[in-house]
């Protein structure tokens, strides 16, 4: 199994907010949410699964996209566990799937590249659509775009295939 961290851990970054630029008010609290989860857990860096696990739990949307309660709540499961076994090996290591440019503004330090990157390419598919801020949607389509990210290593675990909750964000998505 690949495991989807850098080899050394890094030193502790100051952990500066996120500045909400390209965020809807809602997606604001939903980073904001895995900032606090993160501390928490007493991880390093904000990462895609911190991002997932607060995504779920906060958007409608983004829970229809499961189509149904078995598929969700099993991923839930393993978010939850997150912290008391399940994810301990990402503990003081920064998740950097390598699949797309880390991306250091407006994210900043206290995030890991591959979250940085998902929180860009979530606003940026809301401008590409004409909309000012990215919504649930948006992230959870940038959070499995990335086939290397704890995110979807969560979904995989979990049984749900990346791509086929790429389609259903796109169809839920095509709806708004």
């Amino acid at each position: 199994m690949h495991i989807r961290t850098s080899r050394f851990p890094e030193p502790t970054p100051p952990n500066h907010p996120w500045s909400g630029t390209g965020l809807s008010a809602a997606m604001t609290g939903v980073v904001s949410g895995a900032r606090r989860r993160a501390v928490r857990d007493g991880d390093r860096h904000v990462d895609t699964a911190h991002l997932l696990h607060s995504l779920v739990e906060s958007d409608p949307e983004v829970r229809e996209a499961f189509d149904g309660g078995p598929r969700l709540a099993k991923v839930l499961g393993y978010l939850v566990q997150r912290s008391i076994g399940y994810g301990l090996s990402w503990q003081g290591t920064q998740e950097d799937s390598g699949a797309f440019p880390a991306v250091r503004e407006p994210a900043g330090e206290g995030w890991s590249p591959s979250a940085a990157a998902a929180l860009d390419r979530a606003a940026r598919a809301a401008l590409s659509r004409g909309e000012p801020y990215a919504d649930g949607l948006d992230l959870l389509a940038a959070l499995v775009a990335d086939p290397r990210c704890r995110a979807v290593e969560v979904l995989e675990r979990a049984g749900v295939a990346a791509e086929w909750l790429a389609g259903r964000a796109a169809v839920s998505g095509s709806q708004r």
